[in-house]
């Protein structure tokens, strides 16, 4: 075999080992998406009725299809509701924007189901997002294959994400986290993407210098797939504001990865390069495109006089930023009172929640429940339940728990950066509620870093496989643990399916799945 040149192993040096199993890596993932589809497509629109805050997404959905803005109900949700779901859809004033507390870009996406399908349709309210769910199963699948170097890893992530319970039941309901969790994740897999094309060509440049010796290496300003991921983080951002969570961790995480790939590529100042030469202009070109992307959102309100505080400008001359043009003083007037909003949000709730109980699902939240009597519809026992829990697969929760320990340890001990970029989804999606804990908040907040959950478990998946210089009966046993936990999981699935779908089970039953008293 000839050896290689000087750009040959500089790519594989900062590249290593990459999957060539194009088939594989794609079928897997592809098979597991279309069963998780089809699981989340059947029975969508049951039951016919706003559960949970679809209350406020469906009906502000609508609004924006009619009026480019969210306005204000004729009425308490407890009125207008029922008048909703019955087909009536003068249920809006038509001259006063409401105070919505969620950028646009989440219910734009629930628009879009309500559009094709009827405005009243449940199945086209959830539509959307269970298309979103479905994706983020292929998308899961193709990002554990890239960041573990294993089709077999990547197949395994997407079964997983497809038969999560947590995952499953926001699929199914128009909300705004499953939202923020795909364009979350869709950045982070571009960003992926990223760094396995901006070593390519660092290695290609680095190997046309002519001294193997150099001080920070070539400037890479084009960067594609990392304007592709500041797309996405700023569509998150115009999901719900917790998206300026992932810009922030997934961009300190990018400066790690440049700084790397320089001192792999021979760099004596590696350190300075990554953050001088690639962070600061990632920082400058990402913004801008985050904030260009999230300014684009609001685009219904800038184009109408009716929105919520449009004309506060004209109404309060002398007041507020001075130096922005009237429009931008208004929605930033707008902000500052969502941002108050947000901020004293204490009201008391029956499923609120601590963030150091959400791994283990120690409180999931209810999105709906129905008691039945005997001779109800599908009630044949004196008392019925019907419920939609919002409860992650405890198989898998649970798991990842204990994953987090060794995605830790692997990170500080043994710098193995795919723990590093598994912590990063963890750092943007759960570590910030820690610090707003005075406020009212739920489990299901969880959902916006699912993915991560799952690649975490993967992870200890694929410690348990055994390395590939692993013995044939390493191997072997590696393979039957791995099996029996994906039967587990399962199994899981299928126990607690009635609680996330709406069936209709005898009281009893809904009890033996109420495994702690803090779940009921």
């Amino acid at each position: 075999m000839a050896a290689m040149n000087r750009g040959e192993q500089l790519r594989a040096r900062l590249l290593g080992f990459r999957p060539s199993d194009v088939l594989w890596g794609w079928l897997g993932p592809l098979l597991f998406a279309a069963i998780g589809g089809v699981l989340r497509f059947w029975s969508l629109g049951r039951p016919h009725q706003l559960v949970f805050d679809e209350t406020y997404y469906v009906k502000q959905g609508v609004s924006m299809l009619e009026y480019g803005v969210e306005m204000r109900w004729k009425g308490e949700g407890e009125k207008v509701d029922p008048l909703f779901t019955a087909g009536n859809l003068d249920v809006f004033k038509t001259t006063e924007g409401d105070m919505v507390v969620h950028p646009p870009v989440g219910k734009w996406i629930i628009a879009f189901g309500e559009w094709v399908f009827g405005s009243t349709s449940s199945f086209g309210w959830r539509f959307s997002v269970a298309l979103l769910g479905t994706i983020s199963i292929l998308m899961v699948g193709r990002i554990a294959r890239r960041l573990f170097g294993s089709s077999w890893l990547g197949t395994i992530a997407a079964f997983l994400m497809a038969f999560e319970g947590h995952h499953f039941v926001h699929s199914r309901t128009g909300l705004l986290d499953l939202i923020l969790m795909f364009f979350a994740l869709a950045a982070f897999g571009a960003l992926l993407v990223d760094r396995d094309w901006s070593r390519a060509r660092l290695a290609d440049r680095v190997a046309a210098l002519p001294s193997t010796s150099f001080g920070t290496g070539p400037m890479l300003w084009w960067r594609p797939w990392r304007l592709v991921a500041a797309l996405s983080l700023g569509l998150a951002c115009g999901t719900k504001w917790s998206g300026l969570y992932f810009f922030a961790a997934f961009g300190l995480m990018t400066v790690f990865w440049d700084m790397g790939a320089r001192r792999a590529a021979g760099a004596r100042h590696w350190a300075v390069a990554g953050i001088g030469k690639d962070g600061v202009w990632a920082g400058i070109s990402m913004t801008v495109v985050v904030l260009a992307t999230y300014l684009a959102s609001w685009t219904g309100w800038f184009v109408t006089k009716t929105g919520y505080n449009r004309t506060w400008a004209a109404d309060h001359p002398g007041e507020g930023v001075q130096w922005l043009p009237p429009a931008l003083r208004s929605l930033w007037q707008y902000h500052v009172q969502v941002l108050d909003f947000h901020d004293h949000l204490t009201s008391p709730h029956t499923y609120m929640s601590n963030p150091w109980s959400w791994m283990i699902q120690s409180r999931p939240t209810s999105f709906f429940y129905e008691t039945k009597s005997a001779g109800m519809t599908g009630c044949e026992v004196d008392k019925c339940s019907k419920a939609i829990t919002s409860l992650g697969s405890v198989s898998i929760w649970w798991l990842a728990t204990a994953a987090l320990f060794f995605l830790l340890w692997h990170w500080a001990f043994r710098r193995d950066w795919r723990a590093g970029a598994i912590l990063a989804g963890f750092v943007g999606g759960w570590l910030p509620w820690f610090f707003l804990q005075h406020r009212t908040i739920f489990t299901f907040y969880t959902i916006a870093f699912e993915p991560w959950v799952i690649l975490a478990v993967v992870f200890m998946l694929g410690l348990a496989l055994g390395p590939p210089g692993a013995s044939a009966r390493r191997r072997r046993i590696g393979h039957l643990v791995v099996g029996a936990y994906l039967l587990l999981v399962l199994a899981n699935f299928a126990f607690f399916w009635p609680i996330w779908t709406a069936q209709v089970i005898p009281y009893d039953h809904w009890r033996w799945r109420m495994w702690f008293p803090s779940w009921v």
